[in-house]
């Protein structure tokens, strides 16, 4: 089986950062994380390529190529989506959709052959030993919240690392708090999960073997969820792992109310933070 990962080119805005990375001449701020960690849950057999439209193009040679296009979106990213459903369909290619995006709003994308909705690592199993056995059906979701300390680390050897202005490191999912602006807790409820400190240990190694100096952004949906297990496990983790490394500032996402906690910003001063 081939197939093709394609992530949807980002409108311009806030999200996309297009007219500062001309500065520092990369075409994205980051990688499409969750896609490359879907190419880590398909079969091994299977042959694999990523097409993020952030960084490039897709060619009919690509459309050929392959027998699934696998797409994710943010809601953000909606029209651009649209575009690239066509493409395949006119293509002929099945498509398989997940993400923020369609697991917000799949009963809007009728042309989508399979929804892989809310965790992947819930989800895409199913459909893949459905897939086997010749009986996919069109809509895979579920309400209960995986343990990422069982993801797989991202397939990077998808990516050009060369093109983006940072990578990521899933994290966290989940946050403790009620805020009404956000949709994270209706994606990813309110208890926040962890990858075990070895498993940020071991992705931090990958990327420090391809020879990444650059920045590293902290994937979560709020860093300080759980500050007894930053305090006491990850970040005397992560200080260690510093010694006599160069290069590779840390960014994250935090609430406001770290300003709180001095003893904390100062162990992520030390990180790097």
């Amino acid at each position: 089986m081939k197939a093709l990962l394609i992530y949807s080119e980002f409108p311009d805005t806030f999200w996309n950062f297009k007219h500062a990375l001309k500065f520092i001449r990369k075409k994205s701020a980051y990688p499409p994380l969750g896609l490359l960690t879907v190419g880590a849950m398909l079969p091994k057999e299977w042959s694999k390529r990523l097409i993020d439209l952030n960084v490039t193009k897709i060619t009919e040679k690509d459309l050929a190529w392959a027998d699934y296009a696998f797409i994710s979106g943010m809601v953000v990213q909606r029209d651009t989506v649209r575009q690239i459903i066509a493409r395949c369909k006119e293509a002929g290619l099945k498509l398989v959709a997940g993400g923020p995006l369609f697991t917000s709003e799949y009963e809007q994308f009728k042309e989508v052959d399979h929804f892989v909705l809310n965790e992947a690592e819930l989800t895409l199993p199913l459909f893949l030993a459905d897939l086997e056995r010749g009986c996919a059906k069109r809509i895979y979701e579920t309400s209960e919240f995986y343990d990422i300390r069982k993801t797989p680390a991202p397939m990077w050897q998808l990516a050009d690392p060369t093109q983006y202005a940072a990578m990521g490191i899933q994290f966290s999912n989940g946050c403790p708090f009620y805020c009404k602006f956000c949709n994270v807790t209706a994606l990813f409820g309110h208890r926040t999960r962890f990858k075990a400190t070895r498993q940020i240990i071991s992705e931090l190694n990958a990327l420090y073997g391809l020879r990444w100096r650059g920045q590293i952004f902290f994937v979560n949906d709020n860093f300080i969820g759980n500050k007894r297990y930053l305090k006491t496990q990850f970040l005397p983790a992560l200080i260690e792992w510093r010694n006599n490394k160069r290069g590779i500032p840390f960014n994250t996402e935090a609430s406001v109310n770290l300003n709180d906690d001095k003893p904390l910003m100062e162990m992520m001063v030390k990180a790097r933070f």
